[in-house]
């Protein structure tokens, strides 16, 4: 395997929202997210696909694979659109299923998907953590855990969707190091989730430091980035406020680009976007509809970090 692979896939999965929704169960604590009063259901829902299939057909062109699945609301699943809360794939084959704190969010778990992974990708084994829901435990995937694959570290930021019991198990089991910290925002709550304020890429990485308030946790993370050889971006809390956090990196067939929304894209300093097109393009993607729902492009691609067959 290409030694850029291991952060950056070439693949990912993507779920087509067909009633798509800002969720009512999670609004309370998802500062990002805003319900539209008296908007039109059928008019969000209709625009949500038209750019989910927009970005799909971009990140295509750049000779992405994308695994495109159907929500049809079914199930009421307002949420289905971030599939990256729900599962992950990593490298030797393995995939975690996840523990979700909404109930609704719960049933957006399929396994059409899991036997799809295993019918194209080598997949040794799926660990499905899903039962600790029963406890109300919670460790909703690549939102509350950015993973530095090269140095195997997750980066974690502490909330009720990231219980360090289930984050224990599951880093002993794939081998990675939790590196937990607080995390506040202007209203001094904690962060959602962690991949609101920190993208890892290959070269470097973007996070809100400013949103760590422990003096000491934001030096020892800002040097372990460092230490790992990449460049810290710094963003301040407007960018986050943008989404500019919330980016995936991954690999076209012309090398790195850095998916993010137009959004997002539009909040980076030229600086900022000098450092970032010294490794990776950006590839800006139109989402201002899904954006509502609390979350942006990292969210919406589960990336792939498995062989295919």
């Amino acid at each position: 395997m290409n030694f850029h692979l291991i952060q950056s896939p070439s693949a990912g999965v993507m779920i087509r929202p067909h009633r798509f929704l800002s969720n009512p169960e999670t609004v309370a604590d998802n500062a990002f997210q805003y319900i539209i009063p008296d908007a039109e259901p059928e008019i969000i829902a209709a625009q949500a696909t038209r750019e989910f299939d927009q970005a799909v057909e971009q990140l295509t062109a750049e000779g992405i694979h994308i695994h495109v699945f159907d929500d049809y609301g079914e199930r009421e699943t307002p949420d289905s659109v971030f599939p990256n809360n729900w599962f992950s794939t990593h490298h030797g084959g393995r995939i975690a299923i996840f523990p979700m704190y909404s109930p609704s969010r719960r049933r957006e778990r399929r396994s059409d998907i899991i036997e799809m992974l295993k019918a194209t990708y080598r997949v040794k084994e799926v660990i499905d953590y899903s039962g600790f829901e029963n406890d109300k435990l919670f460790l909703e995937g690549t939102g509350a855990m950015v993973f530095d694959h090269i140095e195997r570290i997750a980066y974690v930021g502490q909330s009720n969707r990231a219980d360090p019991i289930i984050l224990e198990r599951f880093c002993t089991t794939f081998g990675y190091e939790p590196l937990t910290f607080v995390t506040a925002d202007n209203n001094g709550k904690s962060i959602y989730h962690t991949n609101v304020i920190l993208t890892i890429a290959t070269e470097f990485a973007l996070i809100c430091l400013d949103m760590i308030p422990d003096p000491l946790r934001k030096k020892e993370i800002a040097d372990r980035l460092t230490n790992s050889g990449r460049t810290v971006i710094e963003l301040d809390r407007n960018q986050i406020s943008e989404f500019a956090g919330n980016a995936l990196e991954m690999t076209g067939r012309d090398g790195r680009i850095l998916a993010i929304s137009q959004r997002a894209a539009s909040a980076l300093r030229k600086d900022q976007i000098a450092v970032i097109e010294k490794s990776a393009r950006l590839l800006p993607l139109h989402i201002p509809t899904i954006e509502l729902a609390g979350g942006s492009v990292r969210c919406m691609i589960a990336g792939i970090h498995l062989t295919a067959r």
